[in-house]
């Protein structure tokens, strides 16, 4: 069984999914080193349209999810100070077993974010 990576996008300021935020998925070498994997945009429903890894992508390491937050909230939040508050945000995590599912959930506002290991 393989296992995958996903990701989700609330955005708690508006009680709604964030649609069209932006996320680079970044692997993170024992050095510190970071190789961009990919970027992606969320669904309407604060989804990407398929796993961010799955199959044999997923491997044993470190990895960082950067959420645009500062460039999504602009679109979508009147009023906001010029540099935002909360901008890149990022979340670093492990995987350990490549046949589970690792769930990343994000919840975010202009002015605070949350997360978990979801399922």
């Amino acid at each position: 069984m393989s296992g995958k990576l996903t990701t989700h996008v609330l955005d708690t300021a508006q009680g709604c999914p964030a649609a069209g935020l932006a996320i680079a998925l970044w692997s993170i070498a024992p050095s510190g080193e970071k190789t961009l994997l990919k970027t992606v945009l969320t669904n309407a429903d604060g989804r990407t349209d398929s796993p961010l890894l799955a199959d044999g992508a997923l491997q044993v390491g470190m990895y960082e999810l950067v959420f645009s937050a500062g460039a999504y909230f602009a679109q979508h939040v009147q009023e906001l100070p010029e540099p935002p508050f909360l901008n890149q945000i990022p979340i670093q995590f492990g995987i350990a077993d490549t046949t589970a599912h690792y769930h990343v959930p994000l919840l975010a506002s202009p002015w605070s974010y949350s997360t978990y290991r979801g399922s």
